[in-house]
C-alpha cells in the first residue's frame, strides 16, 4: 500500500475514531501508545511510565525486533504492530508518543489528533518548515494537546534563567551564543545495526513513507539522522533544542534572517548532512526586547569532548546556562579614560583640565575596590528535565490546559532551525517571518 493511500485511510477513519474517544478525568489512568521504538522513543516511554497513573498500552515500529523487545521490557499485554494506524484505531488509547524519523512527525501527529489522541511529538515537530502550518491547524481544529519533545521549556534551570532575564539581571540584551559539541561515534549518530535487519523483519516501504523510493538498505533506517530524506541533520537534532530554550527564556518568537555554513569534515560514512554547522540569526526589536543577534554552533569533531551551553550577553552582565545558571557582572569603569597623545600639547592640557574637573583623582582604598559578582543557581542532585517535560504533558492531558511547547511554539523553533539547512545547501541567507511562520522569498 503506498503512503498516499495509507494517509487517506487514516484520515478518512478519523471522524469515527474521534467520536469514540473518551475524555480523561483526573482520576483516570492514561493509556499511552509509543509510535517509533528507537532509542529516543524508548526513553520517552520509560519517562511516561514513570508518571503516576500512566500505562503503556501499545507500541508501533517498522522493525520486528523492537516490537519483540517492547514486550520483553513492558510485558506481553502490550499491543504491538508495524502499522501506526492500528494503534490509532484501538479504543481506549488516550495519547501517543511520536518518536519516528523526522519525515513522519507531521503526518502521524495530524492523524493522531484527528483520531482524538493527544500527542507528544519528538523534536523537530516537522521535517520541513512548510509542513508546520498543517500541524498548527490540526491542533486548533481538534482541540487536542500537542507538546513537542524539547524538554528545556519544562526545566527548572531554564525557568530560573527566564526569571532572571525578565527581572533585568543582565540589563539590555544584545547578543546570544549557544553551542553543542560532541566527540563520539554514538553522538555522531553511528547507531548499531542489528544482525537480523532483513526485509522479512522490517517494513521497508512503511519506513520510507513519503521519502524517495529506494532498495532495502538497513543503515538508512537505523542511522536515519544521517540522511536528508528522513532526518534534519544537526539542525533538527540539536539547533532546535537551542532555539526552544532561548525562545523560552527570552519570550522571542523567531529571527527574520538566517545565515548558516558548515560541512562534512570527519564523519565521511555515506551521510549527506554536515557534521559541523554554524548559524547566525537576526532577531528584530519587539515590545519585550531590543534587537539582538544569535550565534549557534554544533560540532561533531570536538577532540576535547562534549560540551553545550548558552551565553546571554547584556549591557549589565552575562548569563550562562549549562548544568545550572550563572550570572556574572563586572562593574563599569569609574571613568572612561582618554586618548590625547596625538593632540597638540596646549590642547592636551586643556582637555585634561576639563576631564579632571569631571573625573577628579581619588586615592585608592580597600573599600573603593569594586566587587565582581557571580551568582550561581543549580538544580537539585539527580534532577531530570526530561521527566518534568513528560509530567507537564500528562498533566495537560488530564487538565486540558495549554502547554508552552504547543504546535505554534514548536514551529517557531523548528522553522529557523530547518532554514539553517536550506541556507547551507543553497549557499545563501534565508528569510523567515516569525509571525506567519513562513519562509519569505524574494
Amino acid at each position: 500500500m503506498n503512503s498516499t493511500r495509507r494517509h487517506f485511510l487514516a484520515a478518512s477513519a478519523a471522524p469515527a475514531l474521534l467520536a469514540q474517544q473518551r475524555p480523561v478525568t483526573p482520576n483516570d489512568r492514561i493509556r499511552v501508545a509509543l509510535i517509533g521504538a528507537g532509542g529516543m522513543g524508548t526513553g520517552d516511554a520509560h519517562s511516561a511510565r514513570a508518571q503516576s497513573g500512566v500505562e503503556l498500552a501499545a507500541v508501533a515500529d517498522v522493525y520486528e525486533g523492537r516490537l519483540k523487545r517492547a514486550r520483553e521490557v513492558w510485558g506481553s499485554d502490550v499491543f504491538v504492530t508495524r502499522d501506526y494506524r492500528e494503534v490509532l484505531a484501538r479504543p481506549g488509547i488516550d495519547a501517543v508518543i511520536v518518536a519516528t524519523p523526522d519525515h513522519w512527525h507531521a503526518r502521524i501527529s495530524i492523524d493522531a489528533m484527528n483520531a482524538g489522541r493527544d500527542v507528544y511529538c519528538e523534536k523537530p515537530m516537522v521535517q520541513k518548515p512548510e509542513d508546520g502550518l498543517a500541524v498548527v491547524e490540526a491542533q486548533k481544529k481538534t482541540g487536542r494537546i500537542l507538546q513537542v519533545g524539547s524538554q528545556r521549556v519544562s526545566s527548572v534551570v531554564y525557568q530560573k534563567a527566564r526569571d532572571l532575564f525578565q527581572s533585568g539581571a543582565i540589563g539590555e540584551l544584545n547578543f546570544i551564543e549557544a553551542w553543542w559539541d560532541r566527540n563520539s561515534a554514538i553522538g555522531a549518530w553511528q547507531y548499531s545495526i542489528p544482525p537480523d535487519a532483513t526485509p522479512a523483519n522490517i517494513d521497508w516501504d512503511r519506513f520510507l513513507g513519503s521519502a524517495p523510493k529506494r532498495p532495502f538498505e538497513p543503515m538508512r533506517l537505523f542511522r536515519w539522522r544521517n540522511y536528508q530524506d528522513y532526518g534534519t541533520g544537526v539542525t533538527g537534532d540539536l539547533f532546535v533544542h537551542l532555539f526552544s530554550g532561548m525562545h523560552f527564556v527570552t519570550g522571542s518568537i523567531g529571527p527574520t534572517r538566517v545565515y548558516a555554513t558548515g560541512g562534512l569534515r570527519f564523519w565521511k560514512d555515506g551521510r549527506d548532512v554536515p557534521d559541523v554547522m554554524l548559524g547566525l540569526y537576526d532577531y528584530p526589536k519587539t515590545a519585550s526586547h531590543p534587537a539582538f543577534n544569535l550565534a549557534l554552533r554544533v560540532n561533531f569533531v570536538n577532540g576535547a569532548g562534549e560540551t553545550s551551553g548558552f551565553r546571554f550577553v547584556g549591557s549589565e552582565g552575562i548569563m550562562t546556562i549549562g548544568s545550572g545558571v550563572t550570572v556574572s557582572k563586572q562593574p563599569r569603569e569609574a571613568e572612561p579614560g582618554y586618548t590625547v597623545d596625538t593632540f597638540a600639547k596646549e590642547t592636551q592640557d586643556q582637555y585634561l583640565r576639563q576631564y579632571r574637573e569631571k573625573y577628579p583623582v581619588t586615592p585608592a582604598t580597600a573599600d573603593g575596590i569594586p566587587p565582581q559578582v557571580e551568582d550561581r543557581y543549580l538544580p537539585p542532585r539527580g534532577y531530570s528535565d526530561h521527566l518534568d517535560h513528560h509530567r507537564t504533558f500528562f498533566q495537560a492531558v488530564r487538565s486540558r490546559q495549554a502547554v508552552v511547547e504547543d504546535a505554534v511554539f514548536g514551529l517557531r523553533a523548528a522553522g529557523p532551525a530547518l532554514l539553517s539547512n536550506a541556507s547551507v545547501f543553497e549557499q545563501k541567507p534565508c528569510f523567515w517571518n516569525p509571525e506567519t511562520m513562513k519562509r519569505v522569498t524574494a
